[in-house]
């Protein structure tokens, strides 16, 4: 595969590579966050140049990180729509009763612009870090909430055996579409009716796989002795150095002063 689906890990030396998964996970809901909190475009512009530096300091190629923007294709096609439609304000064009504002349109573009901002954030920090680090890290990070009783390891595990098979799932999406159209299937023609039928042909396979490939899973965990949680321990400890700390002190500095940004103009 093409792309860099979320949950994909590709190897690589890179600094981003090397920083410690809690920096990453956290700077990652941060960076997904300020687009809401800050919307002007002095704002927005230093959140792009920020995720365009992490993008190339992660050694990502761009043209497949770009490509990862095609799985949420309709959804924000859909989007973009519905707020074009239902935005009011200054009339753009008027058909037959279907109005169109140009704050529609603004604001349709914008929440392209946080879904796609959205998607690149999720797959630079799947692309950097691995599921075991993953997993090494959120489970630290809600490490308190044991005291309360709650199975932090085993809902920690199944988050990362859920996000390690998207890029299977896709994978295998690809190669049952590919199988169709050998075929004789034909997914981009006819109504929309005869394509969701077309489409059927694919998803029943699909779920027939990803039952088998969970129930494999759950057989090769049971024989190789996992009992979750207790007793368990860990080779490699999480620790911050100082590259990390550099890192923090990056993201909060763009953060405030992108709030910052967004505070004078409004009170301008």
């Amino acid at each position: 595969m093409n792309l860099l689906l979320p949950g994909m890990y590709m190897a690589a030396d890179s600094p981003l590579h090397r920083l410690d998964p809690r920096v990453k996970m956290g700077a990652s809901l941060l960076l997904m966050a300020l687009p809401f909190a800050a919307q002007s475009p002095l704002s927005q512009v230093l959140l792009v140049g920020l995720v365009i530096a992490v993008a190339r300091l992660s050694r990502a190629p761009l043209l497949a990180l770009l490509r990862t923007l095609r799985t949420v294709f309709w959804i924000g096609f859909f989007m973009f729509f519905f707020f074009l439609f239902t935005t009011p304000g200054e009339v753009l064009v008027n058909i037959q009763g279907i109005t169109l504002t140009w704050q529609g349109l603004l604001a349709g573009a914008t929440q392209i612009y946080r879904l796609c901002l959205l998607v690149i954030i999720t797959a630079l920090l799947t692309f950097t870090t691995s599921s075991i680090q993953l997993a090494h890290g959120l489970e630290s990070v809600l490490g308190p909430l044991k005291r309360l009783r709650l199975p932090v390891a085993e809902l920690v595990m199944v988050l990362t055996i859920a996000l390690r098979f998207v890029p299977t799932v896709f994978d295998e999406i690809e190669k049952l579409v590919k199988a169709q159209r050998a075929r004789g299937a034909d997914f981009r023609s006819g109504n929309p009716w005869r394509r969701m039928r077309g489409w059927i042909a694919v998803f029943v396979p699909l779920f027939v796989s990803a039952f088998r490939r969970a129930e494999e899973l759950a057989i090769a965990m049971e024989a190789r002795g996992f009992r979750g949680a207790q007793h368990r321990t860990r080779l490699y400890q999480l620790s911050l150095t100082r590259a990390d700390w550099l890192a923090i002190l990056i993201v909060l500095a763009v953060s405030l002063i992108a709030l910052l940004v967004e505070q004078r103009g409004s009170l301008l």
